[in-house]
């Protein structure tokens, strides 16, 4: 199962504009989904809120448990880096069905960056990328 994730910021906060930030949710989005086998397919951090698409890699793959569990973590990390920020309590996904083009949606996501007017090509926003695939590779 192959599942586009979007958590926002409560409020509309900015939260995600300095890179010690994103990659300390990086690092647990990784423990998390290691833990519950799953492969990132992209993930772009927009300054208030995070896209990404989780897809698991067998069987006993858990992309809840892999979500829920990176809520958890960065929730606390939040409430304690004086930041006084928090997620919203719930998320929007949209599961992936078979005939779905991957490519499209890995596309749409990364243009948020464009269509929010924070680059002119996606390919200039800091805060994008996948933790197992090269985008380059599976953009041409």
């Amino acid at each position: 199962m192959r599942v586009n994730f979007t958590f926002c910021i409560e409020e509309k906060r900015v939260l995600f504009t300095e890179r010690i930030i994103v990659e300390k949710f990086l690092e647990i989005l990784i423990e998390a989904k290691n833990k519950y086998a799953c492969k990132n397919w992209v993930y772009i951090f927009m300054p208030d809120h995070l896209h990404l698409i989780l897809e698991g890699n067998s069987e006993e793959a858990d992309l809840w448990k892999t979500v829920v569990l990176f809520k958890q973590k960065t929730g606390f990390w939040l409430s304690g880096n004086g930041r006084g920020m928090q997620w919203q309590k719930d998320f929007y996904d949209h599961i992936h069905r078979k005939d779905e083009d991957l490519k499209k949606h890995i596309i749409y996501i990364l243009d948020n960056s464009v269509r929010r007017s924070l680059v002119d090509n996606w390919k200039d926003y800091p805060f994008k990328g996948s933790l197992d695939f090269d985008l380059e590779e599976i953009m041409t």
